[in-house]
């Protein structure tokens, strides 16, 4: 028989060498030669019927396998038991000969495929839709994918991809991600740079409901250019003409909503300021720039200097 044949020449084998096996090949996954040759051997030889037959197989199975495990060769194996899988199954028709791909906008048709680990010689028969669908929501564009098999030779994927929502910066570091706090990127391709900006610890997960907020105030809206998230309670948001309003942690609606009224009625925002504090329930603080200080002190002091003249020549 060809199994014992196998079994006597393992046998054969001296203790050194079954320690120290050689590879061969270039391929990804490289096989021992004495373990390729005997499941070659396993995979051609005609077993008659019998137990004791039955009972040789298993034993020679087992006996790889926990060599595979004692000498950490347990992935190089997988990968190339899978590859024999994938030849044998081919071979009775099971290639897979079409895929049919959809929900795909960022990622590439190729990029998919590669992240599925589907190839040109991968067989329907042996591919495992579970731990392909893992394999796909495994990356952070993919929010969620089906995976069926079509028998003979079609595969069907559909992916939910994630969506462009904000630009995070932290740690001097920007990153492209999707609504739900996901890093996309951890660069910003151009086509992105024009969304929102987030700053901080936390603002990747609070951003979508101050984005909300503040999108019911165009006013306010189009003048932010940044908004920072302060001790994870807490916005400020510095606006394109140097300003810097500064959000309470409670009830931020009410005091942006303020803050708009102020800025119809008196163009508060269109003054030389450099800070307004809505922190405060019961007022508003509003800073000043340098000049605008420094020409505010003249003015009053000129007014008091022509108020004492008067008074002089009265």
């Amino acid at each position: 028989m060809h199994l014992f044949g196998a079994l006597d020449r393992l046998s054969r084998k001296s203790p050194a060498a079954a320690r120290a096996p050689r590879w061969h090949g270039t391929s990804a996954g490289l096989w021992p030669r004495s373990l390729r040759r005997a499941i070659i051997r396993l995979t051609e030889m005609k077993v008659p019927r019998g137990m004791g037959s039955t009972a040789t197989a298993l034993l020679l199975l087992a006996s790889i396998s926990y060599g595979a495990v004692r000498g950490g060769h347990g992935p190089d194996i997988a990968a190339n038991l899978q590859d024999l899988c994938d030849d044998l199954a081919n071979g009775f028709g099971f290639r897979i000969s079409e895929v049919a791909l959809t929900g795909q906008r960022e990622l590439a048709r190729d990029r998919v495929l590669a992240i599925a680990g589907v190839t040109g010689h991968s067989s329907l028969l042996f591919l495992d839709p579970a731990n392909t669908r893992a394999r796909l929501v495994s990356n952070p564009w993919i929010a969620e994918a089906t995976v069926l098999k079509l028998y003979p030779g079609r595969l069907r994927i559909d992916v939910k991809e994630r969506k462009p929502f904000a630009l995070w910066q932290k740690d001097g570091n920007v990153y492209l991600i999707a609504e739900d706090g996901t890093v996309l990127e951890s660069f910003v391709p151009q086509r992105f740079a024009s969304l929102p900006l987030v700053v901080g610890k936390g603002a990747e997960h609070a951003a979508p409901d101050l984005l909300k907020l503040v999108a019911h105030y165009p006013l306010i809206a189009k003048k932010v250019q940044a908004s920072v998230r302060v001790a994870e309670r807490r916005w400020d948001l510095y606006l394109k003409d140097k300003v810097v309003v500064s959000l309470p942690e409670i009830a931020p609606e009410q005091a942006l909503a303020h803050l708009v009224a102020l800025d119809g009625e008196k163009h508060l925002l269109s003054r030389d300021i450099v800070s307004v504090d809505l922190r405060l329930s019961d007022r508003i603080i509003v800073r000043q720039s340098d000049a605008a200080a420094a020409a505010r002190e003249a003015a009053l002091k000129a007014a008091e200097k022509a108020k004492k003249k008067k008074g002089g020549e009265a």
